[in-house]
């Protein structure tokens, strides 16, 4: 039943901008989560800043998040939190699934994060079967714009995260069952060059080249991926130019940072500006940097070591040895950790090659995952895992 519907989901495109797809998708979510007790409703987002090909900055508009929010009063707080967009545009080649075998599913958002919805679901429907669901409230947030950074979410997300005792977030484990630790944080940047145009035969010195500029930049900043080891630097699209006779005044470069803490941040903020400060100098242009740092790093602190112990030893009642490693990758993990409010971000299906067309979940791992997070749930309700001293780290 999991993995019909599951495949049923993956057949809408939910891509970040296709504003169509993502109200279809909506719609099938509510539909299913609506025999959850609590009140569904649909939360509005704020608007964010985006640089236009033309150098234009414009307002982005998100589609609607979902909130199911279930005995608020409880004293036990729970947020689960996941996402309904893919990384799969509305023209993009990879719209269907495939069986690759009895045990793996290929299809667009299967493992990222469709099928973990779905674990979210099953798992809150055996918690309100247990004789002790009353002793906890919960929040599902499922968002429209986690993998275009959350910048829509995120006050949303912290805002639950600050009244919650503990998050978990479904986003896919690896295909081994291994679970993400502690993760870098993340900042999506794009940069303006505006230099002059001119003949690029008559007058080519009266010309300053914003191309010729940027890939200096390029240069400069893919260079700062030797400088500390937890610094990863990826320039991922430039955009710009047009007829090879017209010198081009105009260059846009988009690009993404990830860092190991706070340190790195602040280090990497400086050695941009002085890059910004060169190039301009240099090739006599204006450089303008936008965006920033929307995720921060998520450590194993010791109240995530905890609720990661919690959930190996809700493993163990199902043969899991589970284990976890640190991950370069980002996600609501990290804006929720941003609240104060510990985590554990990968309870998902067991999958890989996701954000590509070979994107495939381990079918069992429906349902292995959902009983994880059953027991889990049941184990904090009965007070084994016990939030008050989860809090007591989380202040310390």
């Amino acid at each position: 039943e999991i993995l019909t519907r599951l495949i049923e989901w993956a057949h809408i495109n939910s891509g970040s901008d296709h504003a169509a797809g993502l109200q279809k998708m909506r719609g099938a979510i509510c539909e299913a989560f609506s025999v959850l007790p609590g009140e569904l409703t649909l939360e509005s987002l704020p608007s964010s800043q985006n640089v236009l090909p033309s150098g234009e900055i414009a307002e982005r508009y998100y589609e609607p998040a979902i909130n199911v929010c279930v005995r608020p009063q409880a004293p036990i707080q729970i947020v689960l939190t996941g996402h309904y967009d893919t990384v799969f545009a509305a023209d993009h080649d990879f719209q269907t699934t495939k069986f690759l075998d009895k045990q793996h599913l290929n299809g667009p958002g299967v493992a990222d994060m469709k099928g973990g919805i779905l674990v979210m679901l099953q798992a809150l429907l055996a918690l309100e079967q247990h004789s002790l669901a009353a002793n906890i409230g919960y929040n599902v947030l499922l968002s429209p714009d986690e993998e275009i950074g959350s910048l829509g979410s995120d006050s949303l997300l912290r805002a639950l995260g600050k009244k919650s005792h503990i998050g978990l977030t479904y986003e896919p484990a690896l295909q081994d069952g291994s679970l993400a630790g502690a993760r870098k944080g993340s900042g999506n940047f794009s940069v303006i060059i505006r230099g002059r145009a001119a003949h690029a035969g008559r007058e080519p010195e009266k010309g300053r080249n914003a191309i010729a500029a940027m890939a200096r930049f390029g240069v400069r900043l893919d260079a700062l991926n030797n400088q500390r080891p937890q610094i990863s630097v990826n320039l991922a699209k430039i955009e710009g130019g047009g007829a090879s006779n017209v010198v081009p005044e105009l260059a846009i470069g988009r690009f993404n940072v990830r860092v190991g803490d706070e340190d790195d941040k602040i280090w990497i903020e400086q050695a941009i500006k002085i890059i910004v400060e060169e190039i301009q100098k240099a090739d006599d242009v204006l450089v303008e940097v936008h965006g920033g740092f929307t995720r921060p790093p998520k450590p194993m602190s010791p109240a995530n070591a905890m609720v990661f112990d919690w959930v190996r030893q809700a493993g163990q009642a199902l043969a899991l040895d589970l284990q976890w490693k640190p991950s370069g990758g980002v996600c609501e993990g990290n804006n929720l950790w941003a609240s104060g409010c510990p985590n554990v971000d990968t309870l998902g299906v067991c999958g890989g090659y996701i954000h590509s067309d070979k994107e495939f979940m381990v079918i069992d791992s429906l349902t292995e995952r959902a009983r994880l997070s059953a027991i889990l749930l049941i184990q904090i309700a009965k007070g084994v895992f016990d939030v008050d001293e989860l809090r007591a780290l989380v202040h310390t």
